[in-house]
């Protein structure tokens, strides 16, 4: 009698695992149906979960798995596979610059996945683009009398990020660090800076210094759409040439963040203003909400 009471406790709880399992199912392909399919025709290339995600993601199956570690599964693949579905369905297949619904719609989906205001254009001032192929940068000083030797916080800093040097010149608006400013802010801004060309924006040639001061540290989100990753950067110097090929480059730091890399494995990213006049966004890693 006690082994058949046994059997009917786990009967009733796998019943019960099983109808939770079915509704987080049902919630799942309801909301993110398309991009369920797109992630299945890209298990190959990219796994999430393993045979977990096969449990959360096939309809047909009803395998009963406790509850919690359904969410914990359906948490994760929420996180940036969606985003990046959801981008590779906007975004066209070449190197082109955005249509102005393209960008509405990637502006809608980078607000609403990273929580800040992110759109192409800001108080009426806008780049040239707003996708495109971001290249390597060096280093560039802080402060009068910076160099490699002095440059980073951390001995594991200096040793992954030293070999990319320190550029000659200044950045496009001098030295990171302002008069009066701690000298911590001036580290982040460098650390996390991109760098744009300003010379093409709209309005350059009529009125360049209303251009140029706009840009001065402009905060930006700055998105790799093939992995989810992203930063919240300041633009930092004007560049690169047209010659070169390249739409915006970024710093180590921020190049080593994206896995994004220069050369023929160069590839895009995403970068739209962000409209934090309140200055409370910090610079850095920003995750999916």
């Amino acid at each position: 009698m006690a082994a058949q009471n046994k059997n009917n406790k786990y009967q009733n709880l796998k019943e019960k695992w099983g109808r939770k399992h079915d509704k987080i199912k049902a919630n799942l392909w309801e909301k993110h149906g398309d991009s369920l399919d797109w992630l299945m025709e890209k298990t190959k290339q990219f796994t999430v979960g393993g045979a977990s995600l096969l449990l959360l993601a096939s309809p047909k199956m009803s395998l009963p798995i406790p509850q919690l570690e359904i969410e914990a599964h359906a948490q994760k693949v929420d996180k940036k596979v969606f985003l990046i579905s959801n981008l590779e369905n906007i975004l066209p297949k070449e190197m082109k610059p955005l249509t102005d619904d393209e960008e509405k719609k990637v502006s809608e989906i980078l607000s609403r996945d990273f929580g800040v205001k992110a759109v192409p254009e800001l108080l009426g001032k806008r780049l040239n683009r707003s996708y495109g192929l971001i290249g390597q940068e060096q280093h560039l000083a802080r402060y009068r009398g910076d160099n490699i030797s002095v440059h980073f916080d951390s001995s594991e800093d200096a040793v992954e990020f030293s070999s990319y040097g320190m550029a000659p010149g200044l950045g496009g608006w001098g030295y990171f660090q302002q008069k009066d400013e701690p000298l911590n802010r001036a580290t982040e801004r460098e650390k996390y800076y991109i760098a744009v060309p300003t010379f093409l924006a709209p309005g350059f040639k009529e009125n360049p210094r209303k251009i140029i001061d706009f840009f001065k540290f402009r905060k930006m989100l700055v998105v790799n759409p093939q992995n989810g990753k992203a930063v919240v950067a300041v633009v930092g110097d004007a560049g690169p040439a047209q010659w070169t090929g390249k739409h915006l480059g970024g710093s180590p730091e921020v190049m080593n963040y994206l896995e994004r890399y220069d050369g023929s494995q160069r590839g895009p990213v995403l970068y739209f203003f962000i409209d934090d006049p309140e200055n409370k966004i910090p610079l850095g890693p920003i995750e999916v909400l």
